[in-house]
């Protein structure tokens, strides 16, 4: 009898214990699927698109048209400019306008007009745009949203960053617009680009960022943020906006041929410029006075670096900062102020945002030793380096013809880096050029031996024995230091 009752209590509980998984389950299932869950699943994709049109409304008052006006004289010269473009040194109609018009006609005053776009940053009319909007401008005029137009005058440019900063006089408060952190913005973020493209005032275009840290060739400073919102001729200078409403970027430049393609200036990088420019009216950057260029893998190698960061210093200006500090060519730049450095272009971000006359310590790497140097920041100045290409001498077995680099040789093809072997000339088909040398490198080692003569050159490479590996260390002038491996 007992058994019997303690049977049927233990069933009745299993069965209250199934009804209740089933009932949890269900109301588990119905909450999934229910509006109110839909709607926070999806939310993302059908309210963010939307915004678009308050967020417009929001910023698009604090951005401007500028359109500027350039007096040309002479011209005929303008003329034999144009019709030069499409038909190169080969053009039919060169001088044809020379016949056509007198000299009265050439000389002449035309007005060259171009448009960009800007945007206010604060009430006092402080406008940022590009530089290639405004630079040689005569004259430039600002229009804002509400129609009223105002004359420009520039603060500061600063052609490295491709930035600008101008400014308008009103009597009332200007709309602005608040500038964010281009640090935070991620890849596949959403973006909206506000300009004049071909004239057309205030166009709105969105996308999405399609990468960061973008190098295009158009400076030292490269660093752009990519997208596809559409930017097109007259959005240079407009602001690039982030789903808050702030300023992440300034659209600046065109993928030439390509469609949905734009690249923006990050904000961050542009900040101290817009400061340097509205303080001072120009922009000083920091100076060490170094060559230098990344690891690349068979250079880590070579120098024994196994994570492969740090910045190899090329060349050392005489009588520069670093030069004053003890740092030699051939030193391997691994921090600046306990900040690690990994590439050049993070080496030379750093020291241009250092202040000039500023006290830094810089560790290297010397014959696999660390050391530390005191070095006073310089400023930067604006030099190129050209090279030309000499005559041809002498020839070994890899099919590497070597000349001695003079000071006379150096000077006449303005090279700086005069310790080591000219290659002036390559065999076709040979080792070398399988291997990669190019004529006009510098050999400066070779299996780590310093080669300072021709006659050095060709008795260490008589040395090593056929079928034997050839570590070349030489340096290019487009690339900086290479390592070039072949066997003899």
């Amino acid at each position: 009898m007992v058994i019997n009752k303690i049977y049927k209590y233990i069933t009745l509980q299993r069965t209250f214990l199934i009804i209740f998984f089933l009932l949890t389950g269900f109301l588990a299932v119905e909450s999934f699927f229910s509006p109110a869950v839909i709607q926070a699943k999806t939310i993302d994709f059908t309210t963010v698109p939307e915004s678009f049109s308050s967020l417009a409304e929001m910023v698009s008052p604090a951005v401007v048209n500028i359109r500027t006006e350039k007096i040309i004289r002479g011209g005929g010269r303008v003329f034999r400019h144009f019709s030069r473009n499409p038909f190169g040194k080969n053009d039919p109609f060169h001088n044809f306008f020379d016949r056509f018009f007198d000299d009265e006609d050439r000389e002449r005053e035309y007005t060259q007009r171009s448009l960009g776009s800007g945007f206010i940053i604060d009430k006092d009319g402080y406008i940022v745009t590009n530089n290639h909007v405004i630079e040689n401008a005569d004259k430039i005029k600002v229009k804002l949203k509400n129609g009223k137009e105002f004359e420009a005058e520039i603060v500061g440019r600063d052609p490295n960053t491709d930035l600008a900063l101008i400014k308008i006089k009103t009597k009332n408060d200007l709309p602005d617009i608040k500038l964010g952190d281009s640090n935070a913005l991620k890849v596949g973020q959403w973006v909206m680009a506000i300009g004049s493209p071909f004239g057309l005032e205030h166009t709105v275009t969105a996308g999405i960022v399609s990468a960061k840290g973008r190098v295009i060739g158009s400076g030292p400073y490269d660093d752009f943020i990519q997208t596809d919102a559409s930017i097109n001729p007259g959005n240079s200078g407009g602001p690039l906006i982030n789903m808050k409403g702030e300023v992440v970027g300034i659209n600046t430049a065109i993928q030439a041929g390509g469609q949905g393609i734009g690249f923006a200036v990050p904000i961050n990088l542009a900040k101290g410029v817009i400061e340097q420019l509205k303080k001072y009216g120009e922009v000083t950057r920091g100076w060490l006075g170094v060559t230098i260029q990344s690891l690349n893998g068979d250079l880590a190698e070579y120098y024994g670096i196994k994570d492969g960061k740090g910045v190899l210093v090329v060349d050392v200006v005489s009588g520069d900062p670093a030069d004053e500090a003890g740092i030699k060519p051939k030193d391997i730049i691994l921090e600046v102020n306990d900040k690690k450095v990994a590439t050049s272009r993070d080496l030379t971000k750093m020291i241009a945002g250092i202040g000039v006359g500023e006290e830094v310590k810089v560790k290297v790497l010397r014959d696999r030793k660390e050391m530390t140097f005191r070095v006073r920041i310089g400023k930067r100045p604006e030099t190129q380096v050209t090279i030309g290409r000499p005559k041809k001498d002498y020839e070994d077995n890899l099919g590497i013809r070597v000349s001695k680099l003079s000071p006379e040789t150096a000077q006449k093809f303005n090279i700086t880096n005069t310790k080591g072997v000219f290659v002036i000339d390559i065999e076709p088909g040979s080792k070398g050029e399988k291997a990669g040398v190019l004529a006009g490198d510098i050999i400066k080692e070779v299996n780590h031996k310093p080669i300072k003569t021709v006659k050095d050159y060709h008795k260490v490479i008589k040395k090593i024995k056929k079928g034997k590996p050839i570590n070349m260390f030489i340096w290019r002038r487009s690339a900086g230091f290479l390592v070039i491996k072949l066997t003899k």
